[in-house]
């Protein structure tokens, strides 16, 4: 019998006080979370601090593709998390009337990465483990902490960090991780810059799976676990099973009718909602009539950044700070988890606290993820047009690419695309950080 692949969990790099970094994270979110384990494990310590007043995660459903279970393995996360876990068996793509157009096997996809896996969480389980992992690893994390001000000090060899209460902190390197409003990509470029709408928004809602095991129809959502997208006219749908079968996620991508200077979530109107979905899959209307109450959230993305670092090496940026996109490929957070376990690798490698060595380590970080997330925001706005073309020649030829063995590049399942997924599913974070780095900085570690 063949023998299971296994990615290895990485071990804790022990350091002295000479290259031993104080890393403050600026966001206690799934990338800020990720990039102290990641940090920790290169053997710095690392303060975080989170504006909130406590460490909790909204949301509701979250996929981890197999580039993402790759990094969350590295970080020895994968024995806490299988506890969590929903293993869905395939990926359906159905017209809104719910034809099937074609359908993508899980396990065989992430067979061509060895090792790695599709899993579904619900948000606040996949970020309670992150938090854990951090802690276990040495984080010391606070709350109530928000940054009102960055100084760079002492040439580069450090930042000050101002919060709102007055206190100031010290630390040899700063990382952004504050999220798609971030306070810190405004300090760090010196003026606003908000989040550019996308046109689209999101109604997110969580079913109890009891009510839906009542009806024959929608009973085998649950006892079947898959994964479904419904693409229509200007808008789509996507539902999966979280917590082994107890909740179930769906969200409702839709064209944005909030008010352009409001608030970027909202509650929403749950008659207005259903209104929107009455003419699809007869069972769509079945599964909004056991939602109650819904929110629903304004869909930005951020443009890219010339540089994600302070030219000190004193301070980087990661995550929807930098990168946000569309939420249509599944890999937000995934960008954001990448992005702390490279930087974690390229600070793995210095050898002392002075600024030229964050200067490298920081120049290759950005080398490393700069081009991969403008593919991701790229690859997403493409989405969002092929997932909401109308009844047509176009919706025809989307639909007749999707049913071509093997599938031609650019079709609309994208983690079947050959040309995006093994680029994308494919991704090794070890692997990329090694060959931008001079061969005497990759040896002396």
């Amino acid at each position: 019998m063949a023998t299971e692949y296994s990615i290895s969990a990485k071990e804790k790099i022990v350091r002295g006080e000479e290259s031993k970094l104080k890393v403050v994270v600026v966001g206690a979110g799934l990338g800020g979370l990720g990039a102290a384990i990641s940090i920790l494990l290169a053997g710095h310590d690392v303060l975080v601090l989170e504006s909130a007043s406590e460490i909790a995660e909204v949301g509701a459903g979250i996929q981890v593709l197999p580039n993402s279970s790759r990094v969350l393995q590295t970080w020895g996360m994968k024995p806490m998390l299988s506890r969590y876990a929903t293993r869905p068996k395939q990926l359906n793509m159905l017209g809104w009337k719910g034809n099937l157009i074609s359908s993508m096997d899980f396990h065989a996809s992430a067979a061509q990465y060895p090792g790695t896996f599709y899993w579904d969480f619900h948000r606040a389980n996949l970020h309670k483990c992150l938090y854990d992992r951090a802690v276990e690893l040495g984080a010391e994390v606070r709350c109530n902490a928000r940054v009102q001000d960055v100084r760079i000090e002492d040439d580069g060899l450090s930042a000050s960090v101002t919060l709102y209460s007055g206190e100031v902190l010290q630390t040899d390197l700063l990382v952004g991780a504050d999220g798609i409003n971030s306070k810190l990509r405004e300090l760090l470029l010196g003026y606003p810059d908000p989040p550019t709408p996308t046109g689209d928004l999101a109604y997110r809602l969580l079913l109890s799976t009891k009510d839906m095991m009542k009806d024959p129809e929608l009973a085998s959502f649950v006892t079947d676990p898959q994964v479904n997208y419904w693409m229509g006219p200007a808008a789509h749908a996507v539902n999966y099973v979280l917590r082994g079968g107890e909740l179930f996620n769906m969200v409702l991508l839709v064209p944005d009718d909030m008010p352009a200077d409001g608030a970027s979530t909202l509650e929403g109107n749950v008659e207005e909602m259903r209104a929107l979905y009455k003419d699809w899959d007869p069972r769509i209307p079945k599964l909004l009539s056991l939602c109650e109450s819904v929110y629903k959230w304004r869909l930005c993305i951020r443009q890219g950044m010339d540089s994600w670092s302070h030219p000190s090496g004193a301070w980087t940026m990661l995550g929807d700070a930098v990168h946000a996109t569309l939420p249509y490929l599944a890999s937000g957070a995934g960008m954001a988890l990448e992005d702390g376990a490279v930087l974690g690798e390229c600070l793995s490698r210095i050898k002392d606290k002075s600024a030229a060595e964050k200067k490298l380590a920081l120049r290759v970080y950005e080398q490393c993820r700069k081009g991969r997330t403008e593919m991701v925001v790229n690859r997403g706005n493409l989405q969002q047009y092929l997932y909401h073309l109308d009844d047509g020649p176009e919706q025809e030829e989307r639909d007749r690419k999707m049913r071509v063995v093997p599938t031609p590049p650019g079709e609309a399942l994208a983690w079947r695309d050959p040309e995006l997924s093994p680029k994308l599913l494919g991704y090794d974070h070890v692997k990329d950080v090694r060959p931008p780095l001079p061969s005497e900085v990759w040896n002396r570690n």
